[in-house]
């Protein structure tokens, strides 16, 4: 991932436009002598600061890019003075990966990446990296601790692992961890989650609730090509650290573990007497796509465990199972609603 991180960091090119400056060509977007393809992420920040149906914006660039450079070229012109961050990749042509507001506070993957390890390294804990994830929308880390185990018998009575088989009643071990999560292009905030690790079978019980982080959002931005001072990096990198520290020390805390599988327990162990219709209920009210809904229920059935508790196990289970990094790291978020959800039904 660093060596993704650092090579897209050559080509990065930040810039500050107003409308005015900003104009469309052939379904592509142009600053100046820079021409730039949208990405499906910069798109839907086009759609949302011009209040353009986003469908609409898609269907033009694919159909009619003469009717896509009318429209964007249109609403720009309508506000000359209103300044966007247009965030891309150089090339030819360059590829826009994130169109936004100019009080977008700009914090990088790599920056996080490096700052959340010293603040690992400064908090002196055992850890291994489970995963990481990067796409255009995100970069997500999966942390977990080597030194903090605790027994969870109750949430992982009668549960198998629906990948290996291996029971719960004879692994009933749970680890310590956290989330590291960042996006550039304004898909979310940084944040560090923190997670409980099922050992039986990684599921990850996220508690999003408990999240530390830092909004993307700052002074206006100068208009031009931006150049970060090396003050403003720092300051950056220095408050990641140090809550990278304080997130590792109250995360990675048997204390901590125990009290939160003590809240997820109060309902983890209301019985499901309708499987079908209780995930049903919970896809809809969740709104996940029928696929994700049958993934659920199979890995349901596979885990045995007739439970709230189950349902949230399965959540996380068909997460795993996606090659989607996005939809994982947000049907892997839902999971303790989930299961709220099915022990209320």
């Amino acid at each position: 991932m660093v060596q993704a991180l650092e090579h897209e960091q050559r080509f990065k090119v930040d810039t500050v436009a107003t409308g005015g400056a900003i104009s469309a060509q052939n379904g592509n977007i142009v600053v100046g002598d820079r021409v730039y393809r949208p990405n499906a992420v910069a798109d839907e920040g086009i759609a949302s600061k011009l209040n353009i149906p986003l469908a609409y914006l898609r269907r033009m660039r694919s159909d009619a890019p003469d009717l896509y450079d009318l429209n964007v070229r249109g609403w720009l012109e309508r506000e000359p003075e209103r300044r966007f961050l247009l965030r891309a990749f150089q090339g030819a042509p360059g590829t826009l990966r994130a169109f936004l507001s100019d009080s977008y506070k700009v914090i990088d993957h790599l920056d996080v990446l490096t700052a959340a390890l010293a603040g690992v390294d400064e908090a002196d804990h055992p850890i291994k990296i489970l995963g990481a994830d990067l796409t255009d929308r995100r970069m997500v880390v999966r942390v977990e601790s080597n030194a903090v185990k605790v027994m969870a018998r109750e949430l992982l009575k009668g549960y198998r692992s629906p990948f290996t088989g291996e029971r719960g009643d004879d692994l009933p071990l749970v680890s310590a961890g956290f989330v590291l999560a960042n996006s550039e292009v304004g898909s979310g905030r940084y944040t560090i989650t923190p997670q409980i690790v099922v050992q039986v079978c990684t599921n990850g019980l996220t508690i999003t609730k408990d999240a530390l982080g830092k909004t993307h959002l700052g002074a206006k931005l100068d208009e031009g090509v931006i150049r970060y001072s090396e003050e403003t990096q720092a300051r950056n990198l220095s408050l990641i650290t140090s809550q990278t520290r304080d997130a590792v020390r109250t995360f990675m805390d048997h204390a901590y573990v125990e009290r939160k599988l003590t809240e997820i327990e109060r309902e983890a162990g209301r019985e499901i007497e309708k499987p079908s219709e209780t995930i049903e209920y919970v896809s809809k009210r969740l709104r996940f796509s029928d696929s994700v809904r049958e993934s659920i229920l199979k890995h349901f059935i596979a885990g045995g465990q007739a439970t709230a508790g189950g349902v949230m196990q399965a959540v996380t289970a068909a997460a795993q199972t996606l090659s989607d990094g996005d939809a994982a790291y947000e049907l892997q978020g839902q999971a303790l609603t989930a299961m709220s959800l099915a022990a209320a039904a």
